[in-house]
């Protein structure tokens, strides 16, 4: 007689037949498939020739992907060219320049300068001569108009006599001791006439002397008449 139970199924009050036989049949059943796919998954890291796996999307994120030398760009050559070499030096003084005045008399290297709107400054020697033995800046240097040259004169200063410049007009006073070799010194001023100068006229002085004038109104001349009383 039986139970009805042909499949023998055992339960787990039996002998050898606890519960967790069935549980470690489904266990296995479980790692098996488990297996079979990691298996499938390394054959085909051997298809695709790779030696390692590949690594998993945490892993890559945030990593740097290495530049194969084809890849690198090449760096950014910066030239500078260089200035282009000028031609020629400015000429400040658009073609004037210091006249051949060394050798020459100083009054003439003066006058000569003088036509070319330069200034002039006399230097005076020991030796002896009135010749210009150089001059600063040299000859043929290039000037612009004003440019005062110095000379230097071989001899000492030559004497001059002081001119009579009373009554004059300042201004013109001033001309005239240019022209002697002397320079004016003012003592009231420029305005007006020389009503006194010192040195006293016809007196001996040298080149670059100076001659202090005083310059103010003319002297009112007398009427001849009597100036009334109140």
């Amino acid at each position: 007689m039986t139970d009805g139970n042909n499949a023998r199924e055992m339960h787990s009050d039996e002998p050898g037949g606890s519960g967790s036989g069935r549980r470690a049949r489904v266990l296995g059943g479980g790692l098996a498939v488990v297996l079979l796919a990691a298996g499938g998954a390394a054959g085909g890291w051997l298809l695709a020739g790779e030696d390692a796996p590949p690594s998993s999307p945490n892993a890559d994120a945030g990593a740097t992907v290495p530049v194969t030398p084809s890849e690198t760009p090449s760096p950014t050559v910066r030239t500078t060219a260089p200035p282009a070499p000028r031609t020629s030096a400015p000429t400040p003084s658009g073609g004037l320049t210091v006249p051949p005045v060394v050798g020459t008399d100083f009054t003439d290297a003066r006058d000569e300068l003088r036509d070319h709107r330069l200034g002039w400054r006399l230097v005076f020697g020991t030796g002896s001569g009135r010749d210009v033995r150089s001059a600063n800046p040299p000859v043929g240097s290039p000037v612009r108009r004003g440019t005062t040259v110095t000379l230097y004169v071989a001899g000492p200063a030559p004497e001059v006599s002081v001119p009579d410049l009373l009554d004059d007009d300042c201004s013109d006073a001033a001309d005239d001791l240019v022209e002697e070799g002397l320079y004016p010194r003012y003592r009231t001023g420029r305005a007006g006439v020389v009503t006194a100068q010192d040195p006293v006229p016809d007196s001996t002085a040298y080149w670059n002397d100076s001659v202090t004038l005083t310059c103010g109104k003319e002297p009112a001349e007398p009427s001849g008449e009597p100036t009334p009383t109140p």
